[in-house]
C-alpha cells in the first residue's frame, strides 16, 4: 500500500498531485514552536507500507530539510517498508563544489544526511548539476520540466510570424547542455504545435536550431552578483530564449537579456525551471525586459512574488506519473 504524506514546504503542489493520483494525503502534524524547533507526527498506520514525502527543500532551506528528515525517521520508528523522497526543488545543489579554499561542500552533507536517515530513494526535478547524481549510493532519479516548460512556449509563440528565428541562450557557459536539452524538446514541440508552418520550414527546423551562449562572471566575494562579459552565437533580429534551472535574485537572467537586446535581438523570454526568489527578485524582474517568464511550481511563491511576466507551469502531472511508477 503507498501513502502520500506532504511537508509545509509547498502544500498546494502536494494537493495537486493528490487529487490528480486519486490518493487521499496521509495524515500526519508539523509542529513549530517558538524556539524555532519543529516536531513531525505520523498519525495513521505506516506498517509495511510504501511511504512517499513530497518536500521542497527552498527557502528556509535549513528549517524544510529538518522537517523532511524528521519525517523519515518517524515512518521509520512507525515500520515503513519503503521511504521514497520526492524533493521538487533540492536546495544547496549549487553548493556543488568548493569554490574558494576552506569552503564546505554543502549538497554532500545533505545527501549524506538523506541517505543516513533512512530515505530508499530519493526523486527531484532538474537538479542543478547532473554529475551530483554520481554522489548518491542510494537509488536517485532526476526528472526533468524542460520539456514542460518548451511546450508551453512552442504555444505562446504559435501565433509568431518570426517563429523560425529563435535562438536558445545560455546566460553561462555551465548551462550550455541544458539549453541543447530545451532547444531539442523545444523545436521537435513546435513542429507539432504551430499550425500553417510551411514544410520547408519544417524540414530545416532541426537544423536551424541555434544556442548562443553567454560568458558570465561571478563575484565570489558578493552574493547574487555576476557580470556578463561576452556573447557567442547571432541573436541579431531574433527571439531569444533564455534558459536556466534556478532564478534567484534575477541578475543573470536580466543581465542576459539586456546583453542580447544590445546585440541586437527582437525580444527575450526565458524559461527557467525554479524560481527560488530572493526578496528583491520580484521588484528587479518585473521592471525587466524579459517579455514573459516561464517557471515552475516546484517552489510556492510567497505573498508580493508574483509579477505580470511571470507564468507558473505545474508539475504535478510529472510527478504523479512517477508515482503512479511506485503503485
Amino acid at each position: 500500500m503507498l501513502k502520500l504524506f506532504s511537508g509545509t514546504s509547498n502544500q498546494s503542489l502536494t494537493r495537486e498531485i493528490s487529487r490528480s493520483l486519486k490518493i487521499p494525503l496521509a495524515k500526519s502534524e508539523v509542529v513549530r514552536f517558538d524556539n524555532s524547533e519543529v516536531r513531525v507526527t505520523i498519525q495513521e498506520k505506516v506498517k509495511d507500507s510504501t511511504c512517499v514525502v513530497i518536500q521542497s527543500t527552498s527557502n528556509p532551506t535549513d528549517t524544510h530539510l529538518l522537517e523532511l528528515f524528521f519525517f523519515a525517521d518517524a515512518l521509520k520508528r512507525q515500520g515503513a517498508k519503503n521511504i521514497i523522497a520526492i524533493i521538487p526543488y533540492f536546495g544547496y545543489a549549487r553548493q556543488n563544489r568548493e569554490h574558494r579554499q576552506g569552503e564546505a561542500v554543502s549538497v554532500n552533507v545533505v545527501i549524506r544526511f538523506l541517505e543516513a536517515i533512512g530515505f530508499n530513494q530519493i526523486h527531484t526535478i532538474n537538479l542543478h548539476d547532473e554529475a551530483t547524481e554520481g554522489i548518491f549510493s542510494i537509488p536517485f532519479k532526476n526528472l526533468s520540466a524542460l520539456p514542460i516548460l518548451a511546450k508551453q512556449l512552442a504555444y505562446y509563440l504559435k501565433n509568431n510570424k518570426n517563429r523560425e528565428k529563435a535562438v536558445i541562450v545560455s546566460p553561462d557557459q555551465g548551462g550550455v547542455e541544458r539549453a541543447q536539452i530545451f532547444a531539442e524538446n523545444f523545436f521537435h514541440t513546435a513542429t507539432q504545435i504551430i499550425p500553417g508552418m510551411s514544410k520547408a520550414a519544417t524540414r530545416n527546423l532541426d537544423k536551424d536550431v541555434e544556442i548562443a551562449v553567454i560568458e558570465k562572471r561571478r563575484s565570489l566575494s558578493q552574493i547574487h552578483k555576476s557580470k556578463a562579459l561576452n556573447l557567442y552565437g547571432n541573436v541579431k533580429n531574433k527571439t531569444c530564449i533564455l534558459v536556466d534551472d534556478i532564478i534567484t535574485s534575477g541578475g543573470t537572467l536580466v543581465h542576459a537579456a539586456d546583453f542580447c537586446l544590445k546585440r541586437g535581438a527582437s525580444r527575450v523570454l526565458a524559461c527557467v525551471v525554479h524560481h527560488d526568489f530572493s526578496p528583491q527578485a520580484e521588484k528587479d524582474l518585473s521592471k525587466s525586459k524579459i517579455e514573459k517568464i516561464f517557471t515552475t511550481n516546484t517552489i510556492e511563491l510567497k505573498t508580493g512574488q508574483k509579477f505580470s511576466q511571470l507564468q507558473e507551469i505545474s508539475v504535478a502531472p510529472l510527478i504523479a506519473r512517477e508515482i503512479n511508477k511506485l503503485i
